[in-house]
Formats: structure tokens, C-alpha cells, sequence
């Protein structure tokens, strides 16, 4: 960590994609909720949708576009399936991808899903000052990127990571 760099408070939407789930039993959207809070951002606002590329677009579109928003988390709807397209809907809107992003999630899963990582179609990218993530839908994925990726991209004391909160709006 730098030791001079201050902790910034970062206003997050977190978006569910499934067919299945609902609000009391989206463990992957509650998940990403009360980390962000554990960490002392902000839950700007949460939405659950089912697998619907143009409702997907149209909301990563309309947080995008919300100055108070700074990241937007999308979890499901990143598999192999022919309904899962949450990849196609985040990469439309994005102005730029994070190639390393999906890398490092598939590098880091593998020690806990083995080859079967190579499923796993997530990714993040900027868009409009935004910063728009794209998770799979299980817990233990969602887990796997706070505690490998997102909690130190959040985070300006964590060196190299602040290069990405600096290009955040806000």
C-alpha cells in the first residue's frame, strides 16, 4: 500500500443477470454488496434482470451515463449458453476493454474450478469515466474477483491500481 495515498469512497451499482434468481436468493449480487460496503464504498443501486441482451444494455448503458455512478459490477449471464450475454451487452457500451481483467480472474479461478475456467467469459472495461465489471454468476466466482482483483483496483493506496481509480469520474 502507499502510505500517502488516502482511501476514495466510489459509488457502485451492482446488477444481477439471471433467469433464476430473485432478490432473496442472489448469494452472487449479496455478495458484492456487502463487500463493497465492508470496504466503505457506496451501494448506489442494484438491479436484477433476467438473461435479455437489450434490458442488459440498456441498464449497464443507463449507469454509465449516471455521473454518481462510478463502477457498475455485472454478475451472470458470462457462461457458454446460448442466453448468456452479458459479455456481448458491457463489451457494446465499453470505450475501452481491460484485457488483463478476464486473464487474472481465469488464472486466478483455476486454483479453485480447475480447466473449467476456460468457460468463464469475464471482463472489464471504461466507459463514459465508468468502470463496468463483468463476473460470473456463482458466489465463489464473484468472491474469487473481490478477493483477487476488485478489492485492490478499488483502492488508490494499492500502488499501481490507483492509475484506474484516477480515470474514474468523480
Amino acid at each position: 500500500m502507499k502510505s500517502n495515498a488516502l482511501f476514495t469512497t466510489l459509488s457502485i451499482a451492482v446488477l444481477t443477470v439471471s433467469d433464476t434468481r430473485e432478490y432473496p436468493n442472489d448469494t452472487s449480487g449479496q455478495l458484492l454488496v456487502g463487500r463493497l460496503l465492508e470496504t466503505g464504498h457506496i451501494l448506489s443501486e442494484r438491479n436484477l434482470l433476467k438473461d435479455d441482451l437489450y434490458k442488459i444494455r440498456a441498464q449497464i448503458a443507463t449507469w454509465i451515463a449516471d455521473d454518481q455512478i462510478q463502477v457498475v459490477f455485472i454478475t451472470g449471464g458470462t457462461g457458454l449458453t446460448g442466453r448468456d450475454s452479458t459479455p456481448e451487452a458491457a463489451s457494446f457500451s465499453l470505450d475501452k476493454q481491460i484485457d488483463g481483467f478476464g486473464e487474472l480472474f481465469r488464472a486466478i479461478s483455476i486454483l479453485d474450478i480447475g480447466t473449467s475456467t476456460v468457460q468463464s467469459r469475464a471482463l472489464a472495461g471504461l466507459a463514459n469515466g465508468t468502470l463496468a465489471c463483468c463476473l460470473p454468476g456463482s458466489t465463489g466466482a464473484c468472491r474469487t474477483a473481490w478477493g483477487g482483483i476488485l478489492t485492490e483496483q478499488l483502492d488508490a493506496r494499492h500502488g499501481p491500481s490507483s492509475q484506474i481509480c484516477a480515470t474514474l469520474r468523480g
